[in-house]
C-alpha cells in the first residue's frame, strides 16, 4: 500500500495558518500596527480604502529593517522577539509567532519598503501569494512601509464571507483603537478613502481618550488609582449616569495589551452594583501591569485572551479600587459620619436642665353652654325651639293614603335608545386574552392563536417605518425643549449616512456636531426618554450588525428602530390594546415573521386540544 502522508507545500501552509491570524481587514490592521510599535516608532500612520478589501497600509519611522532581515521576516516562525521557549514567559513586545507577515503575505498582494538609519538605500519587496515578485534597492525615508492590496484574492470563498464595508471598517477602528489607547506616547493618524478620521497626538492616557471619544468624554472620567505587590491599577471608569446599553467602551490593558476577560470585566460590574440602571453596562478604560511571568499570553491565536496565575486575587483588588474611587470621587453613596456643629447645644443652654411644658385645662368650659357675646355692641339671639320636629311631617301620612289610587299606573320618561355600531353584547365579551404578560390569546374558528407580543409589534412597526422612509410622509412631534444628546465622533459619522432616512421616519435635528446632536423633533411613536435609547440601538446595529451585503440601509434602519420601541415581554395590555395589536398585526404583508424572519404566532387546533385529554 502506497504512503498517504505528505507534507504540506509552503503556501498552503501559509493559507492554513492565515485562517488563524487573519479572520478579516482588521487583524491585518492589528498585526501591521503591532510591528510598528515594535520598531519603536513614534509616528505611525495607518491607511485604508473599501474597507481593507483594497488597500492596507501603515506607514512609520521606526528602525526599518536590513535586506536580510526584509527578506527573511516573510518566512514562517520569523521572529526577532523570542530565541527560546522560556521567552514566552517574559515578553515585553506585541508579536513573536513569526507567523503574520508569512500569513498575510499568503493571501494578498504585499509591498514592502524599508530602511535603517544609517543605510543611504532601503529594501523593496513584492510579494504574491507568498511568491517573491521582485526585491531591489529604493530611495524611501528611515522606518517601514508595507501595503497590503487585494487581500483574499486567491481565496474567494473566504472574501464573500466577508460583511459591508460599513462594518468592516467599525472593526478596523476597533483595533485601531486598542492599539493607539494602549500607546498614547506615539503619534497615530487613520485615513479611510482619502478622508482623515483620527490624528492622535502624543499625550497622556486622558487626553489619548479625550481625542479619540469625543470632548465630552472628559467630565465622564473618573480616575482609578491603585499599586499593590502584585498588580498596578491605573486608568478609568465612566460616570454611573454615562452608562451606555450597548458593551462598546469597555478595555482592558494588560502590560500595554488589549486583552478581552469576562472575568475580570465582572469584578468592575460588581463595583457598580446598584449604580447602574436596569440593561446598562459600564464603560472603563483600565490599564493593569503585572509580572510578565505571571501570564500567558499565547493561549489564543489573535492573543487577546491571556490566563493569569492567580485571577481571583486581581479580581478582589480591582473590584476595592475601583469601589474606592467611586466613593472617593462622591459618585457612590456613603455614610456620612461628619460632625454638624448646627446641632451643638449653645453654651448659654449646657448646663441647663429640661423644663416640662406645663399643660393648663378649663375644667369648668362647657361647649354646650350659651356664651355672652363680649364687646360694646350687644346682640341677642333667638333660639328657636327644635322640639316640635314632629309637626313638619304632619299630614303627610294621610295624604299619601289618600292619594295611592294616583300610583297604580307609573310611568317612566326615558331617551330615545341611541343606535350603537357595536352589539351591546359583544362589547361585554373579551376576544382576546394575555397570558404571562407575554402572549395573546385570540380564538378562532378552528382552535386559538397564540402570538408573541413583541415579535408581533416589531412586524407592526418595521413595515410602517419602511413605509414612511419609502413614501417620506412620516409624522414628527416638535419638541418645545430641544434634546441634547452627546456621541462620539465614530458614532456621529455613523448618524451623518443615516440622517436622510432619519429625517423622513421624523427625527429633525437642529444641530450636528462633531460631539453631539440636538434634537427638535422625534416620531410620534418615541417619548423624549426614549430617544437617546433609540439613536445608540441604531448605532451599534449599524456598526457591528447591520446592514449586511444582502440588506439596504433603510431596511436596516426599519428593523433597528421597530427593535428598540417594539412593547417589550412583561408589559400589560388592555382589552383594546390586544384588540388593537392583533388587527394590525394580520393587516401586515407578512403577519407571520418578524423581521428577523422569527415566528410572530403558532395556532392550536382543537384537535391539538383534544389529543391532550386522551
Amino acid at each position: 500500500m502506497a504512503d498517504i502522508i505528505q507534507l504540506l507545500p509552503d503556501h498552503v501552509a501559509n493559507q492554513i495558518a492565515a485562517g488563524e491570524v487573519v479572520q478579516r481587514p482588521a487583524s491585518v490592521v492589528k498585526e501591521l500596527l503591532e510591528n510598528a510599535i515594535d520598531a519603536d516608532a513614534t509616528v505611525i500612520k495607518l491607511i485604508i480604502k473599501d474597507a481593507g478589501k483594497t488597500l492596507i497600509q501603515v506607514i512609520d519611522n521606526g528602525k526599518g529593517m536590513s535586506v536580510t532581515d526584509a527578506r527573511l521576516s516573510f518566512e514562517r516562525h520569523a521572529t526577532s522577539k523570542i530565541k527560546a521557549a522560556e521567552d514566552l514567559f517574559n515578553l515585553h513586545t506585541k508579536g513573536f509567532r513569526g507567523e503574520a507577515l508569512a500569513s498575510i503575505a499568503a493571501i494578498a498582494h504585499v509591498e514592502l519598503k524599508t530602511k535603517q538609519q544609517q543605510d543611504e538605500i532601503g529594501t523593496h519587496i513584492k510579494i504574491e501569494g507568498s511568491e517573491v515578485v521582485s526585491q531591489e534597492v529604493v530611495v524611501t525615508p528611515n522606518g517601514t512601509s508595507i501595503s497590503v492590496k487585494n487581500l483574499f484574492y486567491n481565496i474567494p470563498a473566504r472574501r464573500n464571507f466577508l460583511k459591508s464595508n460599513t462594518v468592516e471598517t467599525r472593526h478596523i477602528i476597533d483595533e485601531f483603537h486598542r492599539v493607539a489607547l494602549a500607546h498614547p506616547n506615539i503619534e497615530f493618524s487613520l485615513y479611510n478613502n482619502g478622508s482623515e478620521l483620527f490624528h492622535l497626538p502624543v499625550s497622556n492616557y486622558r487626553q489619548r481618550l479625550v481625542n479619540t471619544f469625543g470632548s465630552k468624554t472628559n467630565e465622564k472620567l473618573v480616575p482609578v488609582e491603585e499599586e499593590t505587590e502584585v498588580l498596578k491599577i491605573s486608568g478609568f471608569v465612566v460616570k454611573p449616569e454615562f452608562a451606555k446599553k450597548t458593551r462598546g467602551e469597555q478595555f482592558f490593558f494588560v502590560n500595554n495589551r488589549f486583552i478581552k476577560s469576562s472575568y475580570l470585566n465582572h469584578s468592575v460590574n460588581a463595583a457598580f452594583e446598584g449604580l447602574l440602571k436596569p440593561n446598562t453596562h459600564a464603560s472603563y478604560f483600565l490599564y493593569l501591569t503585572v509580572n510578565p511571568k505571571s501570564i500567558d499570553i499565547n493561549i489564543h491565536p489573535t492573543k487577546t485572551e491571556i490566563k493569569f496565575d492567580d485571577e481571583h486575587t486581581l479580581y478582589a483588588i480591582l473590584r476595592s479600587a475601583v469601589k474606592h474611587s467611586l466613593g472617593q470621587f462622591n459618585i457612590a453613596p456613603v455614610l456620612d459620619f461628619e460632625h454638624d456643629s448646627n446641632l451643638d447645644t449653645p453654651y448659654s443652654y449646657q448646663n441647663k436642665t429640661a423644663q416640662s411644658p406645663m399643660v393648663e385645662v378649663d375644667r369648668t368650659f362647657n361647649p354646650f353652654k350659651e356664651e355672652k357675646p363680649s364687646g360694646s355692641v350687644k346682640q341677642t339671639y333667638k333660639k328657636q325651639n327644635t322640639s316640635s320636629w314632629e309637626s313638619l311631617y304632619v299630614g303627610l301620612e294621610s295624604k299619601s293614603n289618600g292619594d295611592s289610587e294616583e300610583f297604580s299606573e307609573l310611568h317612566f320618561e326615558s331617551e330615545d335608545e341611541a343606535l350603537t355600531m357595536f352589539n351591546d353584547q359583544a362589547k361585554e365579551t373579551q376576544k382576546t386574552f394575555q397570558l404571562k404578560n407575554k402572549y395573546i390569546i385570540n380564538t378562532i374558528k378552528s382552535g386559538m392563536l397564540v402570538i408573541d407580543q413583541h415579535r408581533a409589534h416589531q412586524r407592526i412597526l418595521y413595515e410602517e417605518f419602511l413605509q414612511q422612509i419609502t413614501i417620506k410622509e412620516a409624522i414628527s412631534q416638535q419638541l418645545l425643549f430641544p434634546i441634547a444628546l452627546h456621541f462620539d465622533t465614530q458614532e456621529i459619522r455613523v448618524l451623518e449616512t443615516l440622517k436622510p432616512q432619519l429625517e423622513q421616519t421624523g427625527f429633525m435635528f437642529s444641530k450636528f456636531e462633531e460631539d453631539g446632536v440636538e434634537l427638535q423633533g422625534i416620531p410620534t411613536s418615541v417619548t423624549n426618554s426614549q430617544a437617546s435609547f433609540v439613536l445608540e440601538q441604531l448605532i451599534h446595529d449599524a456598526q457591528h450588525e447591520v446592514p449586511d451585503s444582502h440588506f439596504s440601509q433603510t431596511d436596516m434602519l426599519a428593523k433597528s428602530l421597530a427593535k428598540s420601541l417594539a412593547i417589550r415581554t412583561g408589559q400589560q395590555l388592555t382589552n383594546e390594546e390586544q384588540e388593537h395589536l392583533v388587527n394590525k398585526l394580520f393587516a401586515c404583508k407578512e403577519p407571520t415573521t418578524t423581521p428577523t424572519n422569527k415566528p410572530t404566532f403558532i395556532t392550536m387546533n382543537v384537535d391539538d386540544l383534544d389529543k391532550k385529554f386522551m
